[in-house]
């Protein structure tokens, strides 16, 4: 045994240093991202978000908006300063009260040197006064603002935010919201959540709005327009609160005749998922030229391309459905897509059965079998797509093929058991792929690491076995639904289209943003 000697100097010197509180020079910048893999930059390190109070003023004429937005945050490091996503012009920071210096930096970045250092775990309230054009602000080369003929609108995926106030821009930071907008007399301003009051003056009106649960910045909504609005409420009681653009043209009467189907489609959707989440809900279509719809929560947006060809409840469903999956269960980094989208989709084909327009079991089989094997599209993993391909088509399809290959193998009971028992699990937080396969294993008693594998994560078709083990038809003359056998029998015909395919198709471009963006 040896006996360790120190020497009474030592000694006072290290008791001094114990008695010498934690200095600034223990603070350290906040991370400029909140460490997503797919996208480095976005999202912050150092605290995390609980409230925004946003009071905002938009000028539809000019697009120009002026707002302050104040922060409530609580410090999850020492931090001599910290970022927040931002691209308009700021005119002034205050962080508990006291002025902060501030510069923009990155493609997005706004960083906030405090007056003094925040030490970990200390409550902290961010005011930023701000204002600008959001149209004529670009990142990475794209807006996700849409300017319409009657105003604007913020509404992109995965980013948004960054056009209309400063956030902790990635869904693992989600927060309660008041979003008060003040706009000329005769113009609307819808946002998520419930309307509290509304208030005119001097050739303004203002609307408050007020989201009460947890919401990912990306899924915050602004739209400043001249809108019809109608009100009512679901069969269970929600409160329901639709928007259409009074400029929608020969689109104006398929979008309402769907959109209007929302609180039918909730009350629907909760015999899958379980109790609706929110206590709002409702959709609006702007007149926008985009193509694409978003599951912006409690409040979907929808371009009127969606209903080009008439009315489309599927992408409706679609959107709802996101509501439980994506929403309140949110991704907890963004290669975890598969989470959000393969469940919407899933939720489409479980529409067309309620609507007799094809199973899902049937939908599954034409979806297999109608994809050769050389077809790029067994080449998208959808359980980790990357950021190129986050938004692909067979992270919808390929990835509801899955959810019925895992329905096949844990039998009914189990896998509505599993989808009722998800959004209660991760209630209003976040979760990867890897969370739900452990929580489908926990509910089946089943090993699933296999199938989870050959349908989310091979970059290849799968084989007529896996598909037979599976349930699903293999270019067979089988009826959808039975057992594949290995090879194709003499005359054996495709599975036929399901009624409802058509439908489902027109949604392909829900979430494809083109050339808008960057390419996802």
């Amino acid at each position: 045994m040896h006996r360790r000697i120190t020497a009474p100097g030592a000694l006072a010197a290290a008791s001094l240093l114990l008695a010498i509180p934690a200095s600034a020079a223990s603070h350290a910048p906040g991370a400029p991202g909140i460490g997503d893999p797919y996208y480095p930059a976005y999202g912050n390190g150092g605290y995390d978000v609980s409230h925004y109070d946003l009071r905002l003023k938009y000028q539809p004429v000019t697009d120009r908006l002026e707002g302050t937005a104040t922060l409530l945050a609580r410090t999850t490091q020492d931090l001599s300063r910290f970022n927040l996503d931002f691209l308009l012009d700021v005119s002034e920071v205050r962080v508990n009260g006291a002025l902060a210096r501030f510069k923009a930096s990155g493609e997005h970045e706004l960083e906030i040197t405090p007056k003094t250092p925040l030490d970990k775990g200390t409550a902290v309230t961010v005011v930023v006064r701000y204002s600008g054009v959001p149209s004529q602000q670009q990142a990475y080369g794209f807006t996700s603002w849409h300017r319409t003929p009657d105003g604007g609108v913020a509404a992109n995926e995965p980013e948004a935010a960054w056009w209309w106030f400063p956030s902790n821009d990635h869904p693992l930071d989600k927060a309660t919201y008041d979003v008060s907008v003040q706009v000329p007399d005769g113009t609307q301003a819808i946002s998520n959540g419930t309307l509290q009051s509304t208030s005119s003056r001097l050739g303004w009106t203002r609307y408050n709005w007020r989201s009460s649960k947890p919401q990912a910045t990306y899924l915050a909504t602004l739209a400043v327009g001249r809108f019809d609005v109608t009100t009512g409420k679901t069969e269970s009681g929600i409160p329901v609160i639709n928007a259409y653009s009074k400029d929608l043209g020969a689109n104006y009467g398929a979008a309402r005749a769907s959109v209007e189907r929302t609180g039918e489609i909730a009350d629907w959707l909760t015999e899958y998922f379980g109790p609706y989440p929110y206590n709002a809900l409702g959709g609006y279509v702007p007149n926008v030229g985009t193509g694409y719809a978003l599951e912006t929560q409690t409040r979907p947006f929808y371009s009127p391309r969606q209903f080009a060809n008439g009315a489309n409840t599927s992408v409706v469903v679609h959107e709802l459905a996101h509501q439980w999956y994506g929403d309140s269960v949110s991704v907890a980094a963004w290669r975890d897509i598969w989470i959000n989208e393969g469940f919407a989709r899933y939720a489409q084909w479980l529409w067309s059965e309620h609507e007799g327009e094809g199973t899902a079991q049937e939908i599954a089989d034409y979806v297999y079998a109608s994809r050769p094997a050389d077809d790029p599209f067994w080449t998208v993993k959808p359980g980790d797509p990357g950021p190129e391909r986050q938004f692909d088509i067979a992270v919808y399809d390929r990835g509801a093929l899955a959810l019925q290959a895992l329905r096949n193998e844990i039998g009914d009971e189990d896998f509505f058991t599993l989808l009722k028992g998800w959004p209660q699990r991760y209630a209003h937080g976040t979760a990867t792929v890897a969370d739900f396969r452990r929580y489908a294993e926990e509910v089946s008693g089943k090993p699933l690491a296999a199938l989870f594998d050959t349908w989310l994560y091979q970059p290849s078709k799968p084989s007529v076995t896996a598909a037979r083990d599976a349930s699903i038809a293999a270019r067979t003359g089988k009826a959808p639904g039975t057992k594949a056998p290995g090879t194709k029998a003499p005359g054996a015909k495709a599975p036929a289209q399901p009624k409802s395919w058509k439908k489902i198709a027109a949604t392909n471009d829900v979430h494809e943003h083109g050339d808008e963006r960057h390419g996802h």
